[in-house]
């Protein structure tokens, strides 16, 4: 019976992102146009664009279209594994199939497939964005991985269930590492989200969408759809992670406030992506080597029990 409603829980948790993630965009974008004093497009803009891009011709205009494919998919499919890992409101349904270390392997495999997709479609443009991409990674990539390893050792367990639950405020002492872990992933989060002002691989402006540039049709549906979905797994992370507050209240009290989080944090990155302007590439990976430096003191930290 554990089984049967592990699946459930599963499929609840897919069907929801699926189904509210291009809502949180046209949100964003309604917020973009009113900050812009501009109009905006129709709140379910994003379903129609969707529909239109999954109703499209599939045209094969890179190198390797087999590759192309397979990038397409997994960037949204990992996107989705992640979602059965989480807890959305309710109990995380999959939370024994899986550890930490797992939840760090899907989320990485989203950026991996932006790596598949341009050196797949081998135009000049989008392996200069590859190139951003896998220096964004390197830098950027640990510091979810510090802030999810410090939460498991003051759970004494890479237990999602444990961890994901405030997990980095469980210290002995003052929670030193916690507190130092919540303002990296504040100030990273955009990163996270490929939100402006760090949407660096994808820059329209320069690259003309960089890695996506040879894609148009269901596959280029795919990776708006995983770009979507990002943005309510990665607040749904940082919200178990460092906003626990509440989890435990009865349904739909706890359901609900779990989406107020998420919506906060929606709000927050599309306020920060309309008030500022794109960074370098070069500034981006000296503002993420400070985070990493930070981070690492949270972890020596950590391990010392703060």
């Amino acid at each position: 019976m554990q089984v049967v409603w592990a699946i459930l829980g599963s499929a609840f948790n897919v069907v929801l992102v699926l189904a509210l993630a291009p809502l949180l965009q046209g949100v964003a974008r309604k917020i973009t146009a009113r900050i812009h004093s501009r109009q905006g497009p129709p709140l379910l803009q994003p379903y129609f664009d969707l529909l239109k891009l999954l109703g499209k011709e599939d045209i094969e205009s890179g190198k390797t279209p087999a590759m192309q494919r397979f990038a397409a998919l997994l960037s949204l499919a990992a996107m989705l594994a992640v979602a059965c890992f989480l807890p959305m409101g309710f109990s995380a349904p999959m939370k024994l199939a899986g550890d930490v270390l797992l939840l760090i392997y899907l989320l990485t495999l989203c950026g991996i497939s932006t790596l598949l997709a341009g050196m797949a479609a081998g135009s000049t443009y989008s392996l200069i964005g590859v190139s951003r991409e896998m220096m964004t990674m390197i830098t950027l990539e640990p510091l979810l991985a510090v802030a999810l390893i410090v939460g498991a050792l003051h759970a004494g367990s890479l237990r999602l269930d444990a961890v994901l639950r405030g997990s980095v405020y469980a210290s002995d002492g003052f929670p030193w590492s916690g507190l130092i872990m919540v303002a990296v992933m504040l100030l990273s989060f955009q990163a996270f989200v490929q939100r402006a002002p760090f949407d660096i691989c994808e820059a329209e402006t320069e690259l003309m969408e960089g890695p996506l540039l040879e894609y148009s049709g269901p596959k280029l549906a795919l990776f708006q759809y995983a770009q979507m979905a990002r943005l309510i797994i990665y607040s749904t992370v940082f919200a178990a992670l460092f906003l626990p507050w509440g989890a435990q209240l009865p349904f739909p009290l706890g359901w609900l406030l779990f989406w107020a989080k998420v919506f906060v944090m929606a709000l927050l990155v599309t306020v920060i992506a309309a008030t500022h302007a794109r960074y370098r590439i070069d500034q981006a990976l000296r503002y993420f080597a400070g985070l990493l430096a930070a981070s690492t003191v949270a972890l020596v930290l950590a391990t010392f029990g703060y």
